[in-house]
């Protein structure tokens, strides 16, 4: 089982997002488990239980884990193939964000764009690695750090935009014949805690000309 994987294709994100469906996702995120076993889980009849295994079968999103006899009935024992999902926004081709439409560092959208390229790109990468059965090489740094002030913030973004522009100047070898080319993406945000106290705290912070939110 995959830690997680991305959905691209429509048909099963719209499979995904079923309630029962993804319910029963979850269950067989857990462990693997039959019809007859999901039936008392979730309320519904085994023979419903099926038909929705069967769509999610369909669409890759589980798998034959193995057989069990059970008196005279053969229960096939499904499983997850991977512990969570990510719906790409291939999904929703024709209305993708293109953060190419707009450039506009201090704005919170155009943040979410990048992140849904970033969700798309990295999810076509593993697809193609997995089918080629070659490992991806990738690098991510996350961090969290709490600013005394909006002019803290606004020094941060300016000293973290000059030292990694910095860095591409130097490694950048945009003559190398068999060079591959690699994105790199940035991004400052405030943490999502507690939703009960977030919008107070998105209240108290007043926008600034350094860096102000959308």
């Amino acid at each position: 089982m995959l830690d997680v994987t991305v959905i691209e294709d429509p048909e099963a994100a719209a499979v995904s997002l079923d309630p029962i469906r993804a319910r029963l996702l979850a269950e067989l995120a857990a462990a693997p488990a039959s019809a007859a076993m999901l039936a008392g889980k979730v309320g519904l009849p085994r023979q419903k239980v099926n038909y929705h295994l069967k769509a999610l079968e369909r669409h890759g999103l589980v798998e034959l884990a193995g057989e069990r006899r059970k008196g005279n009935v053969t229960e096939r024992l499904m499983r997850a193939t991977a512990a969570s999902y990510v719906i790409s926004p291939l999904a929703l081709a024709a209305v993708q964000p293109d953060p190419d439409r707009f450039r506009d560092q201090l704005s919170a959208r155009y943040l979410l764009a990048l992140g849904a390229r970033l969700v798309r790109d990295v999810g076509t990468l593993i697809t193609g690695a997995t089918k080629a059965r070659k490992r991806l090489a990738t690098y991510a740094l996350d961090g969290e750090v709490r600013f005394a002030s909006a002019a803290d913030r606004a020094a941060f973004v300016q000293e973290l935009t000059a030292g990694v522009s910095a860095l591409i100047r130097k490694y950048d070898a945009h003559d190398a014949e068999n060079g591959r080319d690699h994105r790199i993406v940035v991004a400052v945000h405030p943490t999502v805690k507690d939703p009960a106290v977030e919008d107070a705290a998105v209240a108290d912070q007043s926008p600034t000309p350094e860096l102000e939110n959308e």
